[in-house]
């Protein structure tokens, strides 16, 4: 796992655009507006916006759909934000012959809490996180990668003390945030990746260690 990790492709920024380059193709998960879901892919792409880019009327999966096109990454898993791309955080964590990527844009200016009433978002700001392991996981370690992907963004948005915008209370994310896991499309997949193996225990280290420095960084940009 360690060398197919290496093989990854770095994240390159190009203008309002940072792209991962899988090496190859992998099975993805995600709840992401474009091409989210189940499915195989090579790529992730994030998009950068302004914050007047998608207020309404605009249809802002149809809106990402078109600059993928645009940008040739038609197929790319698509995610959207208004962090700057120039602060993307990657964080690698290794147990043994076991290791775990994380690649996070951090925006806070959407903090919501678990349970929050529905509303309208404020300010935009997002969570947009990929979490790629170099091994293949079966379907139900892929849900469970992604579950712990999900705790460990929620634990660094407490520690970081950010409150809702909504209710005041202590925040869990933002109401638009995505989580993206990436594992080599592979038959026999490993069937486990909770807290007590070492594959969970990188997934959730890494995304951690990723939102958490995104977090710090973007509490101390607004705080200047």
């Amino acid at each position: 796992m360690t060398a197919v990790l290496a093989r990854a492709g770095a994240p390159a920024l190009d203008g309002r655009w940072l792209v991962v380059r899988l090496p190859g193709p992998h099975a993805v998960l995600s709840w992401a507006i474009v091409n989210g879901g189940r499915r195989i892919a090579s790529a992730v792409a994030w998009r950068e916006v302004h914050d007047g880019e998608l207020r309404p009327p605009v249809d802002a999966a149809r809106f990402l759909s078109t600059q993928l096109a645009e940008a040739d990454l038609a197929d790319a898993v698509g995610l959207l934000t208004s962090a700057a791309l120039s602060r993307h955080v990657v964080c690698e964590r290794r147990a043994g012959e076991v290791a775990a990527r994380c690649v996070a844009t951090v925006g806070l200016g959407n903090a919501l809490r678990a349970g929050d009433p529905p509303g309208p978002s404020g300010r935009i700001g997002t969570i947009n996180v990929l979490c790629q392991v170099g091994v293949p996981l079966s379907e139900e370690a892929l849900l469970e990668a992604l579950s712990l992907a999900a705790e460990a963004r929620t634990l660094a948005v407490r520690e970081a003390g950010v409150a809702s915008q909504m209710s005041g209370a202590p925040a869990s994310g933002t109401g638009t945030d995505c989580i993206v896991i990436a594992a080599p499309e592979r038959p026999n997949g490993a069937r486990y990746a909770g807290k007590h193996t070492a594959l969970g225990y990188v997934v959730g280290a890494a995304v951690h260690d990723a939102v958490a420095r995104g977090a710090a960084a973007w509490l101390s940009e607004r705080a200047r």
